[in-house]
This record gives structure tokens, sequence and C-alpha cells, in this order.
């Protein structure tokens, strides 16, 4: 079925099954997903009640639980310390698929170094925050939402310019500029792969466009897939209201 075809439209969504069982595994977005958005994402503060949920929820399912999310794995360590997860950072750039391996990390290309600058000169310092995170450019305007379609026809612009494979993501406060290997689907699909995730029905829950590919792999594996506070047409399959609905619903699942 096509990409077109599966999409649905947003206020048709209904809540997920109020209790997962048998045999899953749990993919999750942070960012809109667990954490609220902040202006900047340094913000953000971990609660010790959301650590406690996830060591819960990653014991019940013996560790079939991992995040999949556009951060660093070292920036979601920083966040959850001490907590240690299974994590997908990146896009999928960067893998921990046990909480005791090692993370190679994604060095920063010249000619993404060099476009940040540019935009950063021309959108001005303090009205936007540039991430830079590697071979991912993030460029967040929460904190200044006029400055969004600029910012993103600088990014489109900048494509012509850089090697093949690259492609710009919109996001709900944002845009980013992504390898096309950085996919949240794919990065669920590798942790599909290996244990403990093989063999179960994997769930996935996000809240932005760059988790549309995650839902998409996740429906073709027969799995659940989630959508947080949905404002526009969607794979997910089922909707939840905000952060707090979703720990709320996380929390049913212990």
């Amino acid at each position: 079925m096509s990409e077109t075809l599966r999409k649905i439209r947003s206020e048709t969504l209904q809540r997920p099954q109020a209790l997962l069982t048998g045999e899953w595994a749990l993919f999750l977005d942070i960012d809109g997903t667990l954490l609220e958005h902040a202006e900047h994402p340094d913000a953000v503060l971990v609660s010790d009640e959301l650590r406690s949920l996830l060591q819960g929820l990653d014991r019940k399912l013996n560790g079939a639980l991992a995040f999949i999310t556009g951060r660093s794995v070292a920036a979601v360590d920083q966040l959850f310390q001490p907590l240690k997860l299974r994590a997908a950072g990146l896009y999928g750039l960067e893998h921990r698929f046990s909480p005791d391996d090692d993370v190679e990390i994604a060095d920063e290309p010249a000619d993404i170094a060099a476009l940040a600058d540019e935009i950063e000169a021309e959108l001005g310092r303090g009205q936007v925050y540039i991430e830079r995170k590697g071979r991912v450019l993030a460029i967040h305007t929460r904190a200044a939402p006029h400055l969004l379609a600029r910012a993103t026809q600088l990014v489109e612009q900048a494509l012509a310019s850089l090697p093949k494979g690259y492609r710009v993501v919109a996001g709900n406060a944002g845009v980013e500029l992504l390898p096309l290997e950085a996919a949240k689907g794919a990065a669920i699909r590798r942790f599909m792969d290996i244990a403990p995730f093989v063999g179960r029905r994997p769930v996935f829950l996000g809240d932005d466009t760059p988790d549309e590919n995650g839902f998409e792999a996740i429906n073709d594996a027969g799995g659940i897939s989630i959508r947080i506070k949905p404002s526009a047409h969607t794979a997910a399959q089922y909707g939840l209201g905000g952060v707090a609905e979703t720990l709320t619903w996380l929390r049913g699942q212990l």
C-alpha cells in the first residue's frame, strides 16, 4: 500500500489498547513524547519518577526497550543519568545495542559545519538554536517561530551544494538536515533483528514528522504505532493527547 494511502487523518485516531499483552518490544522517542518540548533542547528536565518508570518497563520487557531519538546517545545519557538504556541516536546514525556497549560517535563534516555557521550568521545567534549533531544539523525555531520558513528555505537551498545523500525534514518547531540513511524506521529494524527484541511485537511512540518513518516500519512489522498529540495526517494507528497522557499509558503497562 502506498504511503499516501496509509496516512490517516489525526482526528480519527483512537487511544491504544489499555494493556499490551504477550511478548512485545518498546521503542520511544524522547522530546514531545516522554518530555515536554523546551525552547532549548538542554532546558528539559528528567524526573526521578520518569527514570523509575523507564527502569520498570525495561525490567518487565527483559531489556526490549530502546530510545529512538534525534539526540545523540551521549546527550541521552547525560539527560537520563545514571540510567542507561539501549538507544539509537541521531536517527539511527548511532546505536547502542546493549547498555554496556560503546557508541561510535558521528563526526561533523566540514561542509555541514560551514553551513551551520552561515545559517547562524544570517538568522542571528540567540533567536534560533543551531544544534550540531555530527552529520545531522538541526535548526530549532521554537523561540522564534517566525524564522521557521526562512530556516527551512536556507537548508533546502544548501542541498544543491552538498554531496548527494542528504534530505530536509521539517518538524513542529524547526528543520533538520539528515543523511538519507538516518531514519528511525531503519533503526527500529536493526534492533528487531537482535535479542532481546527479535520475535516480539514492536510498539513505537513518537510525536513529530521524523517519527513517521518509524510508524511505517512498525506497521509493516505488524506492530503498534502511536503518535503523541497528532495534528496532521499520520501513518500511526493510534494517538495519545500529550506527554502526560503518554506517561499515564506507559505506567499502565507495568
